[in-house]
């Protein structure tokens, strides 16, 4: 490891996944960097055997993050044990009889996606980011920043004491990063006034390799398959409205359970067991910037989205690719990497296409939230008619892997 110092070309704040992400592509390489994350480093991966024993946050993983991941020697990391690789989808409307199958082997992919824990993808970003020569992790606390100085530098103050100057100051630090609100971005935001509750849960059935979803006026119901020992236990990502959310995190686990599998339409059974339950408030966020002097966003500190389709840690990877490529680029050309003329290509080559899956997705929860029996009728009609256009689907599920 380097030894500490107060200067760096870059300084990332936020060590989570898009954090620890863009060290890993930055690592190795002549830009020094610094990444600052108040929490301890995340353990190892460890067998599990009990609801209890999964993070309750997980993400799916799609091709494209996957080729990155692979690419940053992280993905062969993650045990093999510990990945859940998906072969089917199916999607249906709660009210009426339309449903939606997607199939790996009739798009001739591998498979649909991957489900794997937060914490493991952490974990496995870490062990690439610790080995780098470039890169400085500071177990500490941002307090607040300065304004650009005479040398185009960007003081960053401490909770240790110690002040860093950088060309670039990078806020990887989620939906309420403090560096976006230090560098004063204008954000474009509405509250759902939903909440995604998340849990482990243990089915009677197998979740047979597949990503289950049900679409309910109140928001959708996900079931998520996950690596374990058997093929019977799955995430859940629940999004509802702020009371129904109270009331099923305050149920005892049985009532829980079986109000779970009421909302499921027992499509795998009886819910046998759930872990520990949490609750994250649903707000859509998107900075009309990504870049000022000095500082760039990345990930949920630049946009949120609803999770209905599980795009969220992907388009933050798709970030983080553009801007190591852009930050490469101005160091092999001797620029200060905080130049806003250089920021500015990441956020022209990123904008336009989070902003395209942010409507999608907020048109999706718009349509199946719709209650009018015409909008049902017509909703239920074309999810019919979409599942038996095979080229159709095929070129969606293509655009939602990022192999298109």
């Amino acid at each position: 490891m380097m030894q500490p110092k107060e200067d760096y070309q870059v300084v990332i704040v936020g060590g989570g996944m898009v954090g620890n992400a863009l060290a890993a592509a930055l690592a190795n390489s002549d830009i020094s960097v610094a990444l600052i994350e108040p929490n301890t480093a995340q353990q190892p991966p460890l067998g599990k055997v009990s609801c209890n024993e999964f993070d309750t946050r997980v993400s799916a993983i799609t091709a494209q993050s996957e080729a990155l991941l692979t690419q940053l020697g992280v993905w062969a990391l993650i045990p093999a044990a510990h990945k859940s690789p998906y072969q089917g989808m199916t999607v249906w409307d709660a009210d009426g009889t339309g449903e939606v199958n997607f199939n790996a082997n009739e798009l001739h992919v591998p498979c649909l996606g991957t489900i794997v824990e937060n914490r493991e993808i952490v974990w496995a970003l870490q062990q690439v980011v610790e080995q780098a020569k470039n890169v400085e992790i500071l177990r500490d606390t941002v307090t607040h920043i300065d304004n650009q100085d005479e040398q185009g530098l960007t003081p960053v103050f401490l909770s240790s004491g110690k002040v860093l100057k950088t060309q670039l100051l990078v806020g990887a630090d989620g939906a309420l990063s403090r560096v976006k609100q230090w560098g004063e971005f204008a954000t474009c935001e509405w509250d759902y006034k939903h909440h995604a509750l998340v849990a482990t849960v243990e089915l009677e059935k197998s979740h047979q390799q597949t990503a289950w979803q049900r679409f309910r006026p109140e928001g959708p119901l996900a079931l998520l398959p996950l690596a374990a020992e058997n093929d019977k236990t799955c995430s859940i990502v629940w999004s509802t409205n702020e009371e129904e959310c109270e009331q099923l995190l305050s149920m005892n686990e049985e009532a829980f359970c079986q109000q779970l599998g009421l909302a499921f339409e027992h499509r795998l059974g009886q819910i046998l067991n759930v872990g520990p339950r949490a609750a994250v408030p649903l707000r859509q966020r998107h900075a009309k910037n990504y870049v000022v002097p000095g500082i760039a966003l990345v990930g949920d500190a630049a946009h949120t989205i609803h999770p209905l389709a599980g795009q969220g840690v992907n388009l933050g990877f798709k970030d983080i690719t553009v801007l190591s490529e852009e930050l490469l680029r101005a160091q092999k050309l001797g620029l200060n990497l905080g130049e806003l003329a250089s920021l500015q290509r990441y956020q022209r080559r990123r904008q336009t296409d989070n902003l395209i899956m942010m409507a999608a997705m907020e048109g999706f929860k718009r349509l199946f939230a719709a209650e009018q029996p015409i909008i049902r009728l017509l909703r239920n009609q074309g999810m019919r008619l979409f599942n038996r256009a095979a080229a159709v689907k095929q070129h969606v599920v293509m655009q939602a892997m990022g192999l298109k």
